[in-house]
């Protein structure tokens, strides 16, 4: 995990925010190899292990139906062209990060359950959680969710994390947008929306 990433993560329990407090047990670099974020408010602790953050077991999602998009029309639809920030990739979505990375300079990718084959890098952080993009309201550039994340509480969570102006990319078309995200476009399989 990146360590300047630890300031903008967030508990998944549903209270108010709080900065978490890292216990570093292991570092290459800037990176977090072993350690432990804890939450002032619950008390709840998160470890991280080989680099991923686990706020919580993977939920059981069903695997991709479809291959992804071509990496030029996500990030033609993201619509980052200047350094800096975070992205966040959900799932499958987080297969993209390596080709992402260059054509996006100086943005770091949050890696949400991702899969297996998805290693942490200079450029991403990866994280495992159930049922939250686990990051604070409104400190993201965008948001990619795979297809098998492409539901109602999934998509809430990307809105909730992007800063207003900015874009989530689904890799799904039939979606209804959650309050506080215009529908942009949807076709060839994706769907676009932007925070108000």
């Amino acid at each position: 995990m990146f360590i300047e990433l630890a300031e903008y993560l967030k508990c998944p329990v549903d209270h108010e925010d709080a900065f978490l407090v890292l216990a570093t047990g292991a570092m290459k670099g800037r990176a977090i190899r072993y350690g432990t974020l804890g939450c002032p408010v619950c008390r709840g602790e998160y470890l991280v292990v080989q680099q991923t953050v686990r706020f919580g077991p993977r939920p059981d999602v069903p695997s991709p139906a479809r291959p992804l998009p071509p990496v030029d029309h996500v990030h033609a639809l993201i619509g980052l062209e200047s350094p800096g920030g975070y992205v966040a990739l959900v799932g499958s979505a987080a297969l993209l990060a390596p080709d992402l990375a260059g054509l996006i300079r100086g943005v770091h990718f949050i890696c949400v359950n991702p899969p297996a084959e998805v290693t942490p890098s200079i450029t991403r952080s990866l994280v495992e959680s159930t049922a939250t993009i686990p990051m604070r309201g409104s400190t993201t550039r965008g948001v990619v969710l795979g297809e098998e994340y492409a539901t109602a509480s999934w998509l809430a969570e990307g809105a909730r994390v992007l800063l207003r102006g900015q874009r989530v990319v689904v890799c799904h078309e039939d979606l209804a947008p959650p309050d506080g995200l215009a529908a942009m476009s949807s076709g060839q399989g994706m769907w676009v929306g932007r925070k108000d």
